[in-house]
C-alpha cells in the first residue's frame, strides 16, 4: 500500500496542504481576534484557531488520500498525548505541524509554515514544507531529492574559510542547561542566532542560506519534514551522541542538521565539548 502510494506523483498531497492553508490559515493571518489566541504552557507557547482548524482539515484530507494512515499532529497530541503512540505502530503516519512558527503568525510575521511528513515504522518517506505567506513550497521524497517550487535543492559544502551561520533553539524555549550547551557555538568561525520557524530554518539549510541548525527539543512535528528535506538536499544530521534522530523519541539532545557532513561534524564537536 505505502509503496504504491509513493510511486505516484504525490501532487494530491501538495494540493491538500495548499488547500488547508488557504481555507484555515491565510484568512486569519493578521486578522486574529484576541479570543482566537490561547497560551498552552506559557506566554511563548501559543495556539490559535488557525492551528486547530488547519490540523483538522489536514487530518481529513490526508487520511482520505491514504486509507489506513494515521495522523500525529501537534494539536492532536496536545489534546490526547496517546496519539503519539502511532509513531511506533505499523500504519503509515502523517506527521503534521499545521502552523510551525505560531508566534510569528500571531505577530503578523510571514515566517511561518505548514509542515507535513509521511513516515512508516520510523522511516521518513516524503515531506512538504509550505510557507503560505511567502508562497514557497519545498518537497522531498526518500531517494528522489529535495525541491523548492520545483527546482532542485543542493547547497553543497560550506566554503572552508566561511563563518558558519547556525540557527539554534530560541532562548525563550530553553532552560539554563540548554543555554550553556548552545553557548558553546558562540566561538570564532560560528555565528549562532535564535531560530524562527523550525521548518523554515531547515529549508534555509537545504538551500544554503544557513549552514546548520542546533535544536534542543524532540517534537517529531517540528523536525520530521525538515530532516528529510535536508537529507535529500545532500545534508546530514545526528544527535550530540552521534546517533540518527529518531522521530519516535529517545534521543540525546541537542542535535544538529547541516548542509554537509563536515559542517555537521564541526557543530556536533562544539556541542559535545
Amino acid at each position: 500500500m505505502i509503496d504504491d502510494f509513493l510511486a505516484g506523483d504525490l501532487t494530491d498531497v501538495e494540493e491538500a496542504v495548499r488547500k488547508a492553508a488557504a481555507a484555515e490559515i491565510m484568512p486569519r493571518f493578521r486578522q486574529l481576534a484576541a479570543h482566537e489566541v490561547v497560551e498552552k504552557k506559557g506566554p511563548h507557547d501559543l495556539v490559535t484557531v488557525a492551528d486547530r482548524l488547519a490540523e483538522e482539515h489536514l487530518t481529513a484530507s490526508l487520511t482520505a488520500l491514504l486509507p489506513g494512515s494515521r495522523v500525529v499532529g501537534e494539536e492532536g497530541v496536545h489534546a490526547n498525548p496517546a496519539a503519539l503512540d502511532a509513531l511506533h505502530g505499523d500504519d503509515p503516519v502523517w506527521i503534521v505541524d499545521p502552523v510551525d512558527g505560531t508566534r510569528q503568525f500571531v505577530h503578523g510575521d510571514p515566517g511561518f509554515a505548514t509542515l507535513v511528513c509521511l513516515a512508516h515504522r520510523g522511516e521518513l518517506l516524503a515531506s512538504w514544507t509550505y510557507a503560505p505567506a511567502l508562497d514557497e513550497m519545498a518537497t522531498a521524497r526518500r531517494g528522489a531529492g529535495a525541491f523548492l517550487d520545483g527546482k532542485p535543492l543542493r547547497p553543497g559544502p560550506a566554503a572552508p574559510d566561511a563563518e558558519l551561520r547556525v540557527a539554534i533553539s530560541h532562548y525563550d524555549f530553553t532552560d539554563d542547561h540548554e543555554k550553556r550547551v548552545l553557548a558553546r557555538l558562540d566561538t570564532p568561525g560560528v555565528v549562532p542566532r535564535p531560530c524562527g520557524s523550525a521548518g523554515l530554518e531547515y529549508l534555509n539549510v537545504a538551500r544554503g542560506t544557513a549552514d546548520a541548525i542546533a535544536f534542543t527539543w524532540p517534537n517529531a512535528w517540528d523536525h520530521a519534514a525538515g530532516l528529510l528535506l535536508v537529507a535529500e538536499a545532500g545534508g546530514a544530521s545526528a544527535t550530540v551522541a552521534g546517533e540518527p534522530f529518531r522521530i519516535g523519541g529517545g534521543n540525546t539532545m541537542p542535535f544538529s542538521a547541516a548542509r554537509d557532513a563536515g559542517t555537521l561534524a564541526r557543530i556536533l564537536g562544539l556541542l559535545a565539548a
